[in-house]
C-alpha cells in the first residue's frame, strides 16, 4: 500500500531505465509524486505540459539532451524555480554540480534510502532559502 501522496512532485532525468524505475517507485512508496525522462529534451517535453517539479534529480551523461543542455535551457526558461540535484558516477560531482547551479549531487551507485537522505536534506535547503525574509521596502 502506498502512503498518501505528500504533495512533493520529483523529476528524475536518467537514460538507465532500470534506474528510473527502481528511484520512481521507491520514491513513490515514500509519498512522492514522481516523473521521470531519458533525456534532457524528453524532460522539458514533459515540463510544457505544466509540470514543474519541486526537485529535480539529473544525470549529466544522455543522449539527445544532456544534463549541461537540459540545465542551461530549463535556467532560461524557468529560472531557479525547481532546485536540481545531480546524479552522477564521475569523480568530480561536486564541480559538475557547481557548473549547472545545482544545489547539490548524489553519487552513483546510490544505497535508495541514503538517497531518500539526501532529497529530505536538499528539501529542507531549498525551503529554507524561500523562507527568507525579503528587505522591506521603504515607507513613503
Amino acid at each position: 500500500m502506498n502512503p498518501k501522496p505528500n504533495g512533493k512532485t520529483i523529476l528524475v532525468i536518467d537514460d538507465e531505465a532500470e534506474l528510473l524505475l527502481t528511484i520512481k517507485e521507491y520514491l513513490e512508496s515514500e509519498g512522492y509524486q514522481v516523473f521521470t525522462a531519458d533525456n534532457g529534451f524528453a524532460a522539458m517535453e514533459v515540463m510544457k505540459m505544466g509540470m514543474i517539479p519541486n526537485l529535480i534529480l539529473l544525470d549529466m551523461k544522455m543522449p539527445i539532451m544532456n544534463g549541461w543542455e537540459f540545465a542551461l535551457e530549463f535556467l532560461n526558461k524557468h529560472d531557479h524555480m525547481s532546485p536540481i540535484v545531480v546524479l552522477t558516477a564521475a569523480g568530480d560531482a561536486e564541480q559538475r554540480a557547481k557548473d549547472i547551479s545545482a544545489i547539490g549531487w548524489v553519487e552513483k551507485p546510490f544505497n535508495l534510502n541514503s538517497l531518500l537522505n539526501k532529497i529530505k536534506l536538499y528539501e529542507r535547503k531549498s525551503n529554507k532559502a524561500a523562507e527568507l525574509p525579503e528587505a522591506p521596502s521603504p515607507s513613503i
